[in-house]
């Protein structure tokens, strides 16, 4: 008799938020936020760092390989979204103009959405994989509160710049470049907006790394697991093996 593989109701929840976390970051990006000083900041901070700590837990409490599949997902309701969303903006109103607020939030630019989307894969599967080689090099080390907190935060730190260093030179200064003929903002406005990210949303988890401590424990009692990526493949197109 064949057995069924069956998903934890923990792991649906964190998939789930996951993605709504993406989505969300999504549409709020169209927003820009005045901080302190020079300091800007996109309204998808205040719910994209949250995406990297539950990309954390997964790969914390069940592996590399159950990450890279949730990375996918989102990355696929991403792309879902941005699809219904431009298709219901060439929809015609009932009201000739009526629907510019509703254009203005999901006609996503091609070009920022390739940029976003790129930037999110490669991001999220180091911050996975960083997870999962710190993990295997503190094993049997003990200390978990200090461990799990140094590889939580070098992956978010790696993987938030990596994303930001893909995203804003791609979204705002070459692809309008190329296809508008001039970059959306000047070069020192962007490197400001790189550095102010990257170190906002390390500062994000940093900050609530006792929460996320706490959530990790708690999963790992309840689901009775605490998965090491032993003779695993990181190949990130590998999602059959879960």
């Amino acid at each position: 008799m064949k057995v069924k593989k069956q998903v934890s109701v923990s792991f649906m929840l964190a998939g789930i938020l996951f993605c709504v976390c993406l989505v969300a970051s999504n549409l709020l990006e169209t927003k820009l936020f005045h901080v302190w000083g020079p300091i800007s900041l996109t309204c998808g901070f205040i719910v994209f760092p949250i995406s990297y700590i539950l990309n954390d837990v997964i790969a914390e409490v069940w592996g590399y390989r159950k990450a890279r599949l949730i990375i996918w997902l989102g990355f696929l309701m991403n792309f879902f979204v941005v699809a219904v969303g431009g298709l219901a903006c060439v929809l015609p109103p009932i009201e000739s103009g009526s629907d510019q607020a509703f254009k203005e939030i999901f006609s996503f630019t091609p070009y920022v959405t390739v940029a976003s989307l790129l930037a999110f894969i490669a991001g999220s599967f180091l911050n996975a994989l960083i997870m999962s080689k710190m993990k295997m090099a503190n094993r049997g080390k003990g200390q978990f509160n200090f461990f799990f907190s140094l590889r939580a935060i070098a992956s978010t730190l790696v993987g938030e710049s990596v994303d930001s260093l893909i995203f804003f030179p791609l979204a705002f200064y070459l692809f309008p470049l190329l296809f508008d003929g001039e970059p959306k903002v000047p070069v020192e406005v962007m490197i400001n907006l790189m550095v102010t990210q990257v170190v906002a949303k390390t500062l994000y988890e940093i900050i609530v790394l006792p929460l996320t401590l706490k959530v990790v424990k708690f999963v790992k009692k309840i689901e009775d697991t605490d998965v090491y990526d032993v003779d695993i493949s990181y190949n990130a197109f590998k999602i059959g093996e879960i």
